[in-house]
Formats: structure tokens, C-alpha cells, sequence
């Protein structure tokens, strides 16, 4: 592992097999301190709004597209619009290919669009490229963002 820091996750993913399946490798390749899951991307606000508590200084999301409530680009919407947690740093993990989704994904700024077939077996490539990215991208300070909001 390269990291200075390691990697906090939340993982918005409503495919429970998909959840466990990365939450292991990820465990296994002793990658993210801390990961928290929502099923849903307003679970996914819900939390990031409202417990700043459970959510780490520095974090990056890994996303589903396709779920239920309010689905990835919906969530990416809503988060963009959101002030204090506009700057998050997001990835797309998703099984569409389809170039609508890419397109409207990149359109919210997310840092990498990754579909789950091409990421390696057990996730393997997916971490190493989340490993190395943290390793070497400055990220935004969300609790900066928050106070704002919690005063």
C-alpha cells in the first residue's frame, strides 16, 4: 500500500452481493480505514448531511448508478447542488456502459466512471487505482465545507 493516508469509503451501492464482495477486498487488501454503506443515493445524503459524526475528514465515494429511491445521477445532482458537499470526490462504479451514463456522469465532475466488469477480478484494479489516486491527489477537507452548515 502506498498511501501517506489511509483511504475513508463510503460505498452507495444497493446490490447487497456487490457491497460484500468489495467490503471484503477492500478489507483484504487493507485499503480503507473506515467504510460506510448506503443502499440508496439519499440514504447516501441523508448521512453525509446530517452525521458529520460518521463521516471522515477526508472520503471519497465509490457509486452505483442504477438503484432504487434516488438513483447515482440523481444523487450526483443533488450533491453538486449542495454547498458544502459540492467538492466530493466520486467515482462511478456501475455495471452501464451505456455512453448517456459516462456522459452524464462526467457532466457532474465525477473523478472516474468504472464499470464493474473492467475493474478486475475481485475488485483488484478498482483498489489499486483508489489506492494510488489517494496516495497522490490532494483532497478536499469536507468538514471545512461542513461548519459552515453546523454552527
Amino acid at each position: 500500500m502506498m498511501s501517506r493516508e489511509t483511504l475513508n469509503v463510503l460505498l452507495v451501492e444497493d446490490d447487497l452481493g456487490d457491497a460484500k464482495a468489495l467490503l471484503r477486498a477492500m478489507r483484504r487488501a487493507r485499503i480503507a480505514e473506515r467504510t460506510l454503506h448506503a443502499k440508496d443515493g439519499q440514504e447516501a445524503l441523508d448521512l453525509m448531511r446530517n452525521d458529520a459524526a460518521a463521516c471522515p475528514e477526508r472520503y471519497v465515494v465509490l457509486l452505483d448508478l442504477n438503484m432504487p429511491r434516488m438513483n447515482g445521477i440523481e444523487f450526483l445532482k443533488a450533491l453538486r447542488q449542495d454547498s458544502a458537499l459540492r467538492r466530493t470526490v466520486v467515482f462511478v462504479l456501475t455495471t452501464s456502459s451505456d455512453a448517456v451514463d459516462v456522459s452524464a456522469a462526467h457532466e457532474m465532475n465525477v473523478a472516474g466512471y468504472f464499470v464493474k466488469g473492467r475493474v478486475g477480478r475481485n475488485f483488484e484494479d478498482l483498489l489499486e487505482t483508489l489506492n494510488r489516486y489517494w496516495a497522490l491527489a490532494e483532497l478536499p477537507n469536507m468538514h471545512a465545507s461542513l461548519q459552515g452548515r453546523l454552527q
